[in-house]
């Protein structure tokens, strides 16, 4: 949501300037310039990118619409940790086996159908706890594993913003190549009046300004958001990995489930007393679920 009003915001106060200024508003709507502006940074992000980072820009412009991870979430996470961690604790690290061998049919996994849906982090989850399960790794190495997974992912999720800010630093210079086209144009109507060279004049300084604008106001501020999205999104792993590890070295699970907790941001991070009240509310559950 903040993403469309700071767009709006852009335009008002540029707009609002130009008109304060004593300019006329029909003067910056020339077509051409459009056309040849954004259809050039359309066919050099076609040129530059791979289809997956092309649907990797369109599915994080659109994430960028959303709140991102909220603190409910991590209630949800910290729960489900707890959850497993309790299974461990009390029959062995080998009865999670049947739950992450098929995640799609584990009674303990299908309770939290948002980290579900977040296949990245199932996928982190699952292949770690297998990893567990073989056995023989120490707990350096097993954190080092999880840190090379995410880093190549995080390595893989930074490419859709970087391809926009790629873009971004050639709109300038797109906005020259209209411009150089509207001179051509203004030069082959030099023995016209002077009101239609200042109208073509006008036209080929719009595309330098489109340029510009599009360039700062828009494409880099949406990429420099869908970097920082990335970054906020890393913590829902990072959070996964620091109870693991925690587990994995003979922490109890409450103590692990700490571990994982500290990690998150303050913004969105449960307190000791909420993590506890979801903890047990999600013990309590599954207790009943079993005993009916």
């Amino acid at each position: 949501m903040l993403v469309i009003v700071g767009m709006l915001v852009v335009c008002g106060a540029v707009m609002g300037g130009y008109l304060m200024a004593g300019g006329v508003l029909l003067v910056l709507v020339q077509p051409s310039e459009y056309v040849t502006i954004c259809g050039a940074a359309l066919g050099s992000l076609l040129v530059s990118t791979s289809p997956a980072v092309l649907q990797g820009v369109v599915a994080q412009v659109k994430g960028l619409l959303g709140a991102g991870t909220t603190k409910a979430e991590y209630n949800d996470l910290l729960a489900m940790l707890y959850q497993i961690f309790k299974q461990v604790q009390q029959s062995g690290v080998m009865s999670l086996e049947p739950h992450f061998e098929n995640p799609g049919e584990s009674t303990l996994l299908k309770k939290y159908p948002k980290f579900m849906a977040r296949h990245e982090a199932l996928d982190f989850l699952a292949d770690s706890v297998k990893v567990i399960i073989v056995g023989g790794i120490a707990a350096h190495d097993l954190e080092a594993l999880m840190d090379e997974d995410m880093a190549a992912h995080h390595e893989e999720a930074l490419r859709p913003a970087a391809a926009l800010t790629k873009i971004g630093d050639a709109l300038p210079g797109l906005g020259i190549v209209a411009a150089v086209l509207g001179i051509v144009i203004t030069m082959g109507h030099i023995d016209a009046p002077p009101a239609e060279i200042g109208h073509h004049v006008g036209a080929a300084l719009v595309g330098t300004f489109l340029g510009i604008l599009i360039s700062y106001g828009f494409v880099q501020p949406l990429a420099g958001a869908m970097e920082a999205r990335v970054a906020d999104e890393g913590y829902y792993c990072l959070c996964i990995k620091a109870g693991l590890l925690a587990i994995y070295k003979g922490n109890p699970p409450a103590i692990a489930v700490e571990f994982a907790r500290r990690v998150l941001p303050h913004s969105v991070r449960p307190t000791f007393e909420e993590t506890e009240k979801f903890c047990r509310a999600a013990t309590t559950t599954a207790k009943e679920a079993v005993a009916a």
